[in-house]
């Protein structure tokens, strides 16, 4: 309801309580995997580890709170125990070979266990569980209580524990994960591999994720009319009166305006919605070039102005619109998605990732002038939207399983209510290629549900599902925006674009999927034995398209929104067109790393105004001289001259979202290209004949990180010749060494590799391998050297500050 909730017939003022707090929670767990050894006896959860269900607090084996874990390991979390295990020519190729599923029963139940103490003054407070990610189908216990299975793999889940607790002592949490059954067909990894947080409330407060934001700007942006949504809870024995106080804080962090409501309630147990708007003049958008943040505070106060409780989010000013015709328009302005579809793993990492990688991993896209980003396919971490928050990323948010039982809903309605705040937020997906019912008339009784449940919780956005066939019946008739997962797929139910938009012009229309490459950085000529595709761009498949065809058919259809391509990053798993040894999937703009192929310069040139000159492959064909080797150049100049050892080729013009190409007698020496714009020289690069590595390059992207245990600096490994040139097939074995953090993971982009995810060494493959550094909970300096036989070493000092 929104207003006042009605009162039981006994209404008190709110005593003083302590104010919230949210405690992260990853840090002093211990872990085994269900066959681990107990003090050298077998440890078999099947036979004795679970709690009578029935029976209150009477747990047995791991789950007993008395339950001696000494011998196991001790972690941080996040963890993926997963991406640890060695590779299985038995495991699934879906998800990466990895030893773990059915066929490694051994590998595939991982336990964890923490102590931790509650102060005798938390009792009156209400306290719970946050798990933001657990893959998958877990089981919590808290001091032996039995507190409930959560099979999915991707939404977050709460559990009370307030009666349960031992006040002024020790509690033990236990998580069983059950990694056995894919959820997807893709690598999901296994463990606890999100955050965890306890967080305490007094009983009246602000429920979870019970605040909603709107904007409404006025057309010169000359005011915004924020509209703050708060939900009370009152998980008190008696009505509660109070306060309830909304201020709003500018990016600075000053006080723009504050608002209030006096003389309110909440029944017992009941829970109710009270909403205020709040004026903001000259407002400061969010937007991609500027994404700046605000935050909304809501404070409940007592009736005698104490604070009962205070809670914050972020959220941003900014307005959306969406046209069936003219595509999409963010504060007024129109823009066209460049988008990639991802899932959430990182070489050496698996679906661990730490916070600052996904900071990593959007900038890595942002640098390709891509602009949005499809959470493929499943509710994201709420980190990664909190770094396209920052960072000026929109996103489509999708929903796991498409259905429309209570079951459903839930899972549906967990992800709305958490994610409806982050301004990146533009478009909501509630499912992804549904085969069975996307062509049927079950597709459309579903999709009109689900989108009907969307829109109760969140109208300000429109709501998508991904279509891979069957249009014109089934999920494509009544979604709002019409998700084409590849217009082959669409022409194969018997429409072209053009045509499926003059039948449903009221219909807003975007490529959810397209593209789908399969290429492997810096491979010019297939070796199909070593599972690598040359990366030359080329339409693999009956259903894709390249990323030359998939861009030039979006860029010339205004009402169609934009283009997601599949994929921005390399994933393990699915390894199409191959299987084992295969280990990953070819299919991004750049390698599991983040390193670029040679396609990404095709959609700097046309995603992004900047002039750019890219020519490739490299010049390092020994052996092959007087061959011809294919030369390409991504440009978007006007015209492009090449030259060989200073001899010109030909210059050529280049037509826009296009490429240029030369059929060139190999020689050692130089290729340089140079571009024009108005006949004019505007850009030269080239690329050299080197000689051997001689010396290895460090490159950390940033020198400082925080001293939490958690922060990041991603590492770029290389090599040089004598000549300071970079070696582009260089494959050396390196070798780290740190003092003051530790190595979490390591990686190359070599879809077929095999050598382990983490590790202190790891051979360059066409040129690059990456090291993942992370900090310690020690102020100062962490040196990490890399070492290879033969080569001149090299050492980079980062610096450690404190954490906050």
């Amino acid at each position: 309801m929104l207003g006042l909730a009605a009162a039981s017939a006994r209404t008190v003022a709110v005593e003083t309580a302590a104010p919230r707090e949210r405690l992260n929670f990853d840090a002093g767990w211990r872990f085994a995997l269900g066959h681990a050894a107990d003090r050298g006896r077998d440890f078999d959860p099947a036979a004795n580890a679970f709690s009578y269900f029935a029976k209150a607090g009477f747990a047995s084996g791991a789950a007993d709170p008395k339950f001696d874990d000494s011998a196991w390991r001790q972690l941080d979390l996040p963890h993926d125990w997963a991406v640890e295990l060695p590779f299985s020519e038995k495991g699934s190729g879906s998800h990466g070979f990895k030893a773990i599923g059915r066929q490694h029963p051994e590998n595939s139940i991982g336990w964890y266990r923490k102590k931790f103490h509650i102060p005798a003054t938390d009792l009156g407070r209400r306290i719970s569980l946050e798990f933001d990610g657990v893959f998958r189908d877990s089981v919590v216990w808290v001091n032996g209580h039995y507190l409930g299975p959560e099979p999915s793999g991707y939404s977050s889940f709460a559990r009370n524990l307030t009666e349960i607790l031992n006040y002024g002592g020790d509690n033990v949490v236990v998580v069983r994960v059950d990694a056995s059954v894919e959820e997807g067909w893709f690598y999901e990894g296994a463990g606890i591999y999100r955050h965890v947080w306890l967080t305490k409330t007094a009983p009246l407060h602000v429920a979870r994720w019970g605040t909603y934001v709107t904007s409404e700007v006025t057309a010169d942006h000359a005011q915004a009319d924020i509209t703050a949504r708060a939900t009370i809870s009152n998980e008190g024995g008696v009505a509660a009166a109070f306060q309830l106080e909304q201020t709003i804080l500018g990016p600075d962090g000053g006080s723009l305006v504050t608002r209030s409501l006096t003389g309110l309630t909440v029944a017992a147990g009941a829970s109710a919605e009270f909403a205020l708007t709040l004026p903001v003049a000259q407002p400061r958008l969010w937007s991609l070039e500027t994404p700046v943040l605000h935050r909304l505070v809501t404070v409940v106060r007592g009736l005698d102005g104490t604070e009962i409780d205070r809670y914050e989010t972020p959220f941003g000013i900014r307005t959306i619109r969406w046209d069936p015709n003219e595509g999409f328009f963010l504060n007024g302005r129109h823009v066209v998605l460049k988008g990639t579809n991802n899932h959430q793993d990182h070489a050496g990492v698996g679906v661990a990732v730490p916070d600052a990688l996904w900071d990593f991993r959007i900038r890595k896209l942002k640098e390709l002038g891509s602009n949005a980003y499809r959470c493929s396919h499943h509710p994201p971490a709420r980190e990664l939207l909190e770094a396209c928050d920052r960072l000026g990323m929109l996103v489509i948010d999708e929903n796991r399983l498409v259905g429309t039982t209570d079951y459903h809903y839930d899972h549906l309605r967990r992800t709305v209510l958490r994610d409806r705040n982050h301004p990146s937020v533009i478009l909501w997906s509630v499912g992804n290629e549904e085969w069975a019912v996307e062509g049927a008339d079950p597709g459309v009784r579903i999709t009109a549900a689900m989108q009907a449940f969307v829109k109760r919780l969140d109208p300000t956005r429109p709501v998508t599902i991904a279509i891979s066939g069957g249009w014109g019946r089934g999920n494509s008739v009544p979604v709002e925006a019409a998700g084409v997962n590849y217009i082959d797929n669409l022409r194969g139910s018997g429409f072209t674009t053009d045509e499926w938009h003059a039948q449903h012009p009221g219909q807003l229309m975007l490529g959810t999927e397209e593209c789908a490459f399969t290429q492997t950085r810096g491979i010019y000529s297939d070796d199909r034995a070593a599972c690598h595709l040359h990366a030359y761009d080329w339409d693999p498949s009956t259903w894709g398209s390249s990323a030359e065809q998939g861009w030039s058919h979006y860029a010339d259809r205004k009402f169609l929104a934009g283009m997601f391509v599949w994929t921005g990053f390399d994933y393990r798993g699915e390894p199409t067109p191959f299987g084992w040894p295969a280990t990953g999937t070819q299919f991004g703009i750049l390698d599991q790393c983040g390193f670029p192929k040679d396609v990404a310069y095709y959609f700097r040139a046309w995603w992004r105004d900047e002039p750019l000159l890219h020519v490739f492959p490299h010049w390092n064909w020994t052996g092959k001289e007087g061959q011809a080797i294919p030369v390409w150049v991504y440009s978007n100049c006007d015209e492009v001259e090449l030259f060989l050892n200073g001899r010109s080729l030909g210059r050529q013009t280049m037509k826009k979202n296009s490429h240029l190409e030369w059929s060139v007698p190999y020689a050692p020496g130089t290729l340089l290209a140079q571009g024009y714009r108005a006949g004019k020289p505007t850009l030269t690069t080239q690329v050299e004949t080197t000689g051997a590595p001689a010396k290895l390059v460090f490159t950390p992207d940033r020198t400082t990180l925080k001293a939490d245990g958690a922060d990041v600096v991603v590492f770029s490994v290389s090599t040089v010749d004598a000549q300071g040139r970079h070696v582009p097939a260089a494959s050396n074995l390196v070798k780290f060494s740190i003092a003051g953090g530790r190595i979490i993971g390591v990686g190359n982009g070599d879809p077929a590799s095999h050598e382990p995810d983490q590790a202190s060494r790891r051979s360059l493959f066409n040129g690059y391998a990456q090291v993942i550094v992370q900090a310690s909970r020690t102020t100062g300096e962490i040196c990490v050297t890399a070492e290879s036989d033969g080569l001149a070493a090299a050492e980079a000092i980062l610096v450690s500050t404190p954490a906050n």
